[in-house]
């Protein structure tokens, strides 16, 4: 595979692992014991913290690419494993 499809790739699994990471951890004003801020929804992040997020996101990303890499080369399940109409493939 050409390095820029190895960088698309990666680029989409990092995109992808935003929404996955973005979650952990938050906590609220009221689960953090301040005061809630009018116009906030109650359920808004106390604080953010922009560089643990990219961070999470990083790690989070490279193992998942790591297994897509890992099965693209040692092909451990490949598309006809996935063809479940096939009556080949029926348990």
């Amino acid at each position: 595979m050409r390095w820029t499809s190895l960088l698309a790739i990666y680029i989409l699994f990092w995109a992808f692992s935003v929404f996955l990471v973005l979650p952990w951890g938050v906590r609220t004003s009221a689960e953090m014991g301040a005061e809630h801020v009018p116009g906030t929804a109650e359920s808004s992040p106390h604080s953010f913290s922009l560089k643990r997020v990219l961070v999470r996101t990083t790690i989070v990303a490279t193992l998942l690419f790591g297994l897509f890499v890992a099965n693209y080369e040692f092909g451990w399940v490949t598309a006809g494993m996935l063809d479940f109409a096939d009556p080949a493939n029926a348990i």
